[in-house]
Order: structure tokens, then sequence, then C-alpha cells
């Protein structure tokens, strides 16, 4: 049976953490910041976690990470 071949976007866009769970960056930090509050700015630039029904689909894409 062949390899399974890894989406490689998906593998720049997502981080497993130590217990299984997927990680991505949040969107809207990357520019027009100067209408956008300090709170909303900070809670951006955590990361954020994929929920429970999309981390089948993305472990599709992984399959070796």
């Amino acid at each position: 049976m062949p390899k399974m071949k890894t989406c490689k976007s998906a593998r720049k866009r997502y981080a497993f953490t130590s217990k299984g769970k997927v990680k991505y960056k949040k969107q809207n930090l990357r520019h027009i910041l100067t209408k956008k509050s300090a709170k909303r700015k900070r809670n951006l630039g955590k990361s954020g976690l994929v929920s429970n029904v999309e981390v089948k689909r993305i472990k599709t894409l992984l399959p070796y990470v």
C-alpha cells in the first residue's frame, strides 16, 4: 500500500499538543490594527484549539504528525 501524503498547507497551519488536541493561530492580527481594541488584539495573539468535530478531518490531512 502506498504512503499517504501529508497536506502541506495543513501542516503549516496546525500543530498538535502533547494531549493530542489541535491548536492553530487566530486570524485578523496582520493589518488594520488601529480600530481593534487592545483586549481584542491580546486575545487574537493567543493560539486557539480546534473543535472536536474538526479534529478527525485534520488528522486525515496529517497522517504522520
